[in-house]
């Protein structure tokens, strides 16, 4: 299966999620995040197992993984409906771009303790307010074993973040390299101060900047994942 990078996913996903409905989606996760690990074994996703999205069993584990958007246009959040109907094109191009493989990854999608998931806790937790930057600044909080917004809930799916082995492993897996810079930290999307505050919308201008990187991240990721999938097509 040829892995096109401009594919709308939400185009064969019955009007439904992508994350959930979109059978391209979830055939583009299998393909190109079956790999080598770090440790040298290969990670090989099923879609053939009962009630799960991909499957994966070996000596290292049990997971049941789901799709997870990374970008978020937020065209649909009520409280920043004062922002973004100003500027409706913007934020539907953001939108369309947050509809091609370059805005997707897994998470483990099986609940512990009925507790939430990853994807649930980015989404509810006002910190990060669904931001993948912000996630990701988390994760590599996780690997050097400090506090923050999602370590809770990244302990409970500590076996997952295991299979990286550290937080390099973990960006050079999923093709997220575009997002750290060149000692190993995240690029923010917009100026950070460590979670003391809450991330917010100030005005327009701050959602353009945003758009922006956001857009130039999916796309460079895009092209990422071109030429890996090409890369493993010819091996």
């Amino acid at each position: 299966m040829v892995i096109d990078t401009t594919f709308n996913v939400y185009t064969d996903a019955g009007g439904g999620d992508p994350d959930t409905t979109s059978s391209t989606l979830r055939q583009y996760h299998k393909i190109l995040w079956s790999k080598t690990l770090p440790n040298g074994k290969f990670f090989e996703l099923f879609d053939n197992k009962s009630g799960a999205y991909l499957y994966h069993k070996s000596e290292f584990g049990e997971f049941n993984l789901g799709s997870d958007a990374i970008t978020h246009s937020y065209r649909n959040q009520k409280r920043k409906q004062w922002l973004v109907k100003q500027i409706p094109n913007e934020v539907n191009e953001l939108f369309e771009i947050g509809a091609t493989i370059g805005a997707y990854t897994l998470f483990p999608k099986n609940k512990i303790d009925n507790k939430f998931t990853i994807n649930q806790s980015r989404g509810v937790n006002s910190f990060i307010d669904d931001r993948f930057d912000l996630t990701l600044e988390c994760i590599r909080l996780f690997y050097l074993k400090q506090q923050s917004p999602l370590f809770d809930t990244f302990l409970r799916y500590k076996k997952f973040f295991d299979l990286f082995e550290n937080f390099n492993g973990y960006i050079k897996f999923f093709l997220f390299d575009d997002l750290i810079d060149k000692n190993g930290n995240v690029k923010f999307y917009l100026p950070f101060d460590n979670f003391k505050t809450k991330p917010m919308f100030s005005d327009v201008n701050d959602y353009l900047i945003y758009k922006e990187r956001v857009i130039n991240f999916v796309m460079l990721r895009n092209k990422r994942i071109r030429e890996f999938a090409d890369k493993k097509n010819n091996i």
